[in-house]
C-alpha cells in the first residue's frame, strides 16, 4: 500500500511538481519573516536604543533580577549601585530599564 502511494505521488509530480514545491517554500519563508523574524529584530533595535539612552541615575534591573541605580556608564558596562556603598559592574546587554522608570518616562514627556 505504501509503495503504491509513493509511486503515485512520484508520477503526479512530473514536470510541474518541483515548481510548486519551491513556490510553497518561498511562501513559508515570507510568512516566517513577517511574523517572526521582523518583529524580533524591531524589538532588539528598540531595546538597544533604550540601553544607549540610559544615563547616570536611571533605575535598572539586570538579567539576573538585581535592581539598582546606574552610577557610571562605560563603553560596554554599567557600574550599578545595588545598596548603599555596594556597586557591581554589569555588561550593558544584561540591563533593562526598571518598570518604575518606564512608567514615569511617558509622564515626563507629556510635561515637556
Amino acid at each position: 500500500m505504501l509503495n503504491f502511494i509513493l509511486l503515485d505521488a512520484a508520477q503526479t509530480q512530473g514536470a510541474g511538481g518541483g515548481w510548486s514545491f519551491w513556490v510553497m517554500m518561498i511562501l513559508i519563508f515570507v510568512v516566517f519573516y513577517f511574523f517572526m523574524i521582523r518583529p524580533q529584530t524591531k524589538k532588539q533595535k528598540e531595546l538597544q536604543k533604550q540601553r544607549e539612552a540610559m544615563t547616570k541615575g536611571n533605575k535598572v534591573v539586570t538579567a539576573g533580577g538585581i535592581y539598582g541605580i546606574i552610577k557610571e556608564v562605560g563603553d560596554t558596562t554599567f557600574l550599578i549601585e545595588i545598596a548603599k556603598d555596594v556597586t557591581i559592574k554589569v555588561d550593558k546587554n544584561s540591563v533593562y530599564a526598571s518598570a518604575d522608570d518606564a512608567a514615569q518616562a511617558p509622564k515626563e514627556e507629556e510635561k515637556k
